[in-house]
């Protein structure tokens, strides 16, 4: 069997009943396939309206003469007011008075069909294992063949499209032909890779497109002139698609600049020659290679919960992941980079691996572990104008492998960065193990133009009625910084679930927002003092 498609093309109960043979509960891969729902759902932009928004003007005090002043505004401001309303709140408007009647087949329709649920999707996600919302699938038909467009925004998350495929087909006929401009469409698995019409390649008005758990369409079948030439924001979401794919959808979407991949039914190969992106995400993939050939607009990179195993299984088992490559070409304006594993990726840029333009740098470093230790002055030598480095520091399952000194970091070379042009260390999870002392310590005494250090302390190094922290942290606060200027801020952290480090996928690709991994969460569980 072809391990790509071991649980491909498998229908909701056939799968259940051969999981079942093998003695897995029912209710084990309900919980499964709900997480993945759950993570689908939690990265998803939200629809622009809401049915639950309050009226800002409701409490306004108006006077009692019975006149309708709302309806005597000009045709272009009603229209607008009815594009902001739920579909169902912009459909009856028509019956408020005769002047709105036309309003609604005129103006751009935000269609959500979470909305049409009886709770207004106040519940929550639809899990699997319940009922099919049919009623709510018949009310999507309805709406998008009465109105005539444009649709300024569609969601369609909550059907079970293999139920209803023959709907799906001319939904996505019908927004090509009306000109839908954001689209979010999400299959409710299973088969998880139900293969997506390929006349999603006929929305040539869209702007935002994501895409939920499918198979995407064979793009060797696409006719070449298929495009999205004003497509600027796509988000991938577990979808099942070969590399040509990706490929594909980047070529022909010519101003596209943020490119969001949450998942991957297969290991992804990023082989990236565009010349628009801006933001490239990538959450819960297993990234065999990321190589950055041309990318003149690339200014931000990240990965972020990075699997370190396969999803393709082989014989049953998944598959180990060697050491990924990330391949820095030409990047001129790559700015932002992180999080970088250390140890379990490899960096390769030009021919003595520079990559000068990087400014903001997170890594995830196992101190525990002399090997990926043993990486890190590697990987910043790379950046030599590094100016803020955010570090991870990551628990290890096993016991520690060596323990490195001060020594080791003092002997190993100059780290440019570090001398000349590091202002910000951000240290979170810190355990006081001698290794993450040791590099903290480095820092503090070689960092010539250091303003800034913040250390947040791993809630397990926290223990009634002593002294532990103040202990561990009394190699930094007594060490010779060469940057008197420097301020030293400690916080307790407030995780308590061992995570990895805190991201936002929203601010990530705000680019008023200056350093997307200073989220600042360490500051609700307030400072310390070590006095």
């Amino acid at each position: 069997m072809d391990d790509a498609h071991v649980i491909q093309g498998i229908s909701w109960s056939d799968m259940v009943a051969h999981m079942e043979r093998g003695g897995m509960d029912r209710g084990m891969v309900y919980f499964g396939y709900n997480l993945i729902l759950h993570y689908v759902y939690s990265y998803l932009p939200d629809p622009p309206v809401s049915p639950a928004a309050a009226l800002s003007l409701s409490a306004a005090p108006s006077p009692n003469d019975g006149v309708d002043r709302i309806s005597r505004l000009p045709d272009a401001v009603l229209r607008d007011i009815v594009s902001r309303l739920p579909a169902k709140d912009a459909a009856r408007t028509a019956a408020l008075a005769s002047r709105w009647r036309p309003l609604w087949r005129s103006a751009p329709l935000t269609l959500a069909d979470s909305h049409l649920l009886p709770d207004g999707g106040a519940g929550g996600q639809l899990v699997i294992g319940a009922a099919s919302p049919r009623a709510v699938t018949a009310a999507v038909s309805r709406v998008l063949a009465a109105h005539p467009g444009p649709f300024r925004c569609v969601h369609l998350t909550r059907t079970t499209m293999e139920e209803h495929r023959g709907e799906m087909a001319r939904w996505l006929d019908i927004l090509a032909a009306k000109g839908v401009q954001e689209l979010v469409f999400v299959n409710r698995p299973l088969p998880i890779d139900l293969r997506l019409p390929a006349t999603i390649f006929s929305c040539a008005s869209l702007t935002r497109l994501h895409l939920g758990i499918w198979r995407l369409p064979d793009t060797a079948a696409v006719p070449r002139a298929a495009r999205f030439p004003n497509l600027r924001d796509l988000g991938l979401y577990w979808n099942s698609m070969e590399d040509r794919d990706l490929d594909f959808m980047l070529e022909r979407s010519p101003v596209l600049e943020s490119l969001f991949i949450l998942g991957f039914q297969s290991g992804l190969r990023l082989r990236l020659v565009n010349q628009s992106l801006r933001c490239i995400q990538l959450g819960f993939s297993f990234a065999e290679d990321i190589d950055l050939v041309d990318a003149p607009r690339l200014e931000r990179l990240f990965q972020f919960a990075e699997l370190t195993e396969s999803p393709k299984m082989n014989n049953g088992r998944s598959t180990r992941k060697r050491s990924s490559v990330i391949k820095i070409g030409s990047a001129p304006k790559l700015r932002v980079l992180g999080y970088l594993k250390p140890g379990e990726q490899e960096l390769a840029g030009n021919k003595e691996n520079i990559v000068p333009s990087v400014q903001i740098l997170g890594i995830e470093v196992q101190f525990g572990v002399r090997n990926t230790v043993k990486k890190v002055p590697g990987f910043l030598r790379c950046f030599p104008n590094l100016e803020t480095l955010h570090v991870q520091s990551r628990p290890i399952s096993e016991e520690s492998t060596g323990k490195v000194s001060v020594k080791f970091w003092q002997e190993g070379g100059p780290i440019k960065c570090i001398l000349q042009s590091i202002k910000k260390v951000f240290f979170y999870e810190f355990r006081g193990s001698r290794s993450e002392v040791s590099f903290l310590k480095f820092v503090a005494e070689k960092a010539r133009v250091l303003e800034q250090m913040v250390v947040v302390v791993c809630i397990e190094c926290f223990s009634p009625g002593d002294d532990n922290v103040r202990v561990k942290l009394k190699p930094l606060t007594s060490a010779k910084w060469n940057s008197k200027a420097c301020r030293l801020e400690l916080f307790r952290s407030p995780v308590t679930d061992g995570s990895g480090p805190a991201y936002n996928h929203e601010l990530a690709s705000d680019f008023e927002f200056a350093d997307p991994f200073d989220l600042k969460y360490y500051k609700k569980a307030g400072r310390i003092s070590v006095s």
